[in-house]
């Protein structure tokens, strides 16, 4: 009867066991384990989302900066078309203006002649020369090669460059009254700078005698 007895605690002991291991009991420690690893996978779902928020404002940026370069890269373009357009020939213009200035020299050389002076030959010669001037101011007008005026104007240091002052007092200070070298310009820039002469005041010298009168006053 016993054994019976002793055999049944056994027995009902062992299925406790077994219900207990169906159904444990969660530990408050690792609960608390748990809830901290969801709080670090929420964060990091966080910092994802506003990583991707951060790259997305960083892509516009670059977008903005990418159509900004491309827009002035566009303007330096037709910028650089327009000049190469207008201004392509700056450097042969300026190069043809020695042909006017051997025309220049050479007419003068002939007209300072004193064997070729009052020949017909000459008057011939001097009249070829001046259809060909004619001929190539044309040719520069109809490219908008312009001749700078500059007798009697006030020196512009923009269009004129002074290599001389010459005594004058019939003209005001400054006044161009003599041309070296024609200057000219294409369109609005400058292609060469006119070489001129510019009056100035004649410096008058004190009579001897009215020098030692002043300086007897003076002692």
């Amino acid at each position: 009867m016993e054994k019976e007895q002793n055999q049944n605690l056994k027995n009902n002991q062992t299925t406790d066991k077994e219900n207990t291991d169906i159904h444990p009991t969660k530990n408050p420690v690792e609960n608390k384990e748990g809830q901290t690893e969801n709080n670090e996978n929420n964060s990091e779902e966080n910092n994802k989302e506003l990583s991707l928020e951060d790259k997305i404002t960083e892509l516009e940026d670059k977008l903005t900066r990418s159509f900004a370069e491309m827009e002035n890269q566009r303007r330096r373009f037709e910028k650089e078309r327009e000049d190469a357009f207008e201004y392509g020939g700056f450097n042969f213009a300026k190069e043809a203006l020695s042909l006017i200035d051997n025309l220049d020299r050479s007419k003068n050389i002939l007209e300072n002649d004193d064997k070729l002076k009052e020949t017909d030959a000459l008057k011939k010669t001097l009249e070829h020369f001046d259809i060909i001037y004619k001929d190539l101011m044309s040719i520069f007008s109809k490219n908008n090669i312009k001749p700078i005026e500059s007798l009697n104007k006030k020196l512009d240091p923009n269009y004129h460059q002074a290599m001389m002052e010459i005594d004058d007092d019939t003209k005001e200070p400054g006044t161009i009254i003599q041309e070296i070298q024609k200057g000219f310009t294409i369109k609005d820039r400058l292609l060469r700078p006119s070489l001129v002469g510019v009056a100035k005041k004649t410096q008058k010298e004190t009579p001897k005698n009215e020098e030692n009168k002043e300086n007897s006053e003076d002692k």
